[in-house]
C-alpha cells in the first residue's frame, strides 16, 4: 500500500515538459525549514491510497504523459516500488521527486523511472543543518551572508545576528517520522549516494537547490554548483526561497538572479533560476 495525502489530476510544472498527474505521498524523515509540503511530514496525513490513483489513470489515457510521485518523501514507503510498476503497466511514464534520503530504495526503483527531480540542499558537510533529521533544528543564531538577500518589509544590515526566534523548532518529533532509519544518519552522505545512483543510470535527472540567504551563503551555492558539475550533473535549477506555504520558521527573505555567481550557469547544459 502507498499512503497518499492528495492527488493533483493535471500539472504542467512538476515534470518539465510533461503533462503529469501528481501523487503526494505522506511522511518524510526530514524537517527542512522551507518545505512547501510540511503538512505531509507525518504518515497520518494520508487520506487515500494507490487505488484512487489507478482509477484516475484509467480515465486519463491519451491525456497524461505520466505520474509524478511526490511528497512528503515517496521513497519513505516500501509500497512505492509496486505502485511505480503498476503505473508503467497502465501505460504511463513515472517521475519522482525525492530528497535523496533512501539511496537503496531509489536503486530498486530505477528500472521503472523515466525522470527524477533530486533536491541537493547544501554542501555535503553541512547538510544536517537544513535537512534536520528526526526533527532537529539549526542553531538559534543565524548570520545573514553579507551582500545578498532581500528582506520583505524590512531592511537589516548585512552580517547582523538575528534574534534566537528566527528559526524555531519545527512541530513534530521523530516518533511521527516516516523512514526513521535515516534519522540519525549523515544526511549529506545519503544524498550524495543517491546522486551517484542516478548519475550511473540512464534516468533523466534534474537537481534542484532551494536558496534562502540565511541558510546558504553565496560561497555555499558556488560549492554546490561546482560539486554537481564535477560529478557530471547536466541540469541544475536554483530555486529562490518562497515564504508562502512554509511553516513561517524562516524570515521572509529571498534571492534574485543577480545573486548567482556568474561562473556557475556555464557549468551546466541546462541551468535555470526559479524566482520566488
Amino acid at each position: 500500500m502507498l499512503r497518499i495525502a492528495g492527488i493533483t489530476p493535471f500539472s504542467t510544472v512538476d515534470w518539465p515538459g510533461k503533462l503529469a498527474c501528481v501523487a503526494f505521498c505522506a511522511g518524510c524523515p526530514w524537517r527542512c525549514p522551507y518545505c512547501q509540503n510540511h503538512a505531509l511530514w507525518h504518515a497520518d496525513s494520508a487520506s487515500t491510497d494507490e487505488n484512487e490513483l489507478y482509477a484516475l489513470l484509467e480515465q486519463r489515457h491519451g491525456l497524461l504523459d505520466g505520474v509524478v510521485l511526490s511528497g512528503g518523501e515517496p521513497l519513505a514507503q516500501p509500497g512505492v516500488l509496486e505502485v511505480a510498476m503498476r503505473v508503467r503497466e497502465l501505460g504511463f511514464m513515472v517521475g519522482l521527486h525525492t530528497c535523496g534520503a533512501f539511496p537503496g530504495r531509489l536503486h530498486e526503483l530505477l528500472p521503472y523511472l523515466d525522470w527524477v527531480g533530486l533536491d541537493v540542499k547544501a554542501p555535503w558537510d553541512s547538510y544536517d543543518a537544513i535537512a534536520r533529521p528526526a526533527g532537529g533544528v539549526r542553531p538559534a543564531e543565524v548570520i545573514r551572508p553579507a551582500g545578498i538577500g532581500r528582506s520583505i518589509g524590512e531592511d537589516r544590515p548585512a552580517g547582523e545576528v538575528l534574534p534566537a526566534d528566527v528559526i524555531r523548532p519545527s512541530e513534530g518529533s521523530a516518533s511521527h517520522t516516516a523512514g526513521t532509519d535515516t534519522a540519525a544518519s549523515n544526511t549529506g552522505a545519503l544524498v550524495r549516494e543517491s546522486l551517484d545512483v542516478l548519475l550511473a543510470s540512464n534516468v533523466e535527472l534534474e537537481v534542484r537547490t532551494t536558496w534562502h540567504p540565511r541558510l546558504l551563503a553565496v560561497d555555499d551555492v558556488a560549492r554546490i554548483g561546482e560539486e554537481l558539475a564535477s560529478r557530471g550533473v547536466r541540469t541544475w535549477a536554483v530555486q529562490a526561497y518562497r515564504h508562502v506555504g512554509t511553516t513561517g520558521e524562516l524570515i521572509n527573505e529571498t534571492v534574485f538572479p543577480s545573486d548567482v555567481p556568474a561562473e556557475l550557469p556555464p557549468l551546466f547544459e541546462h541551468f535555470e533560476f526559479r524566482r520566488a
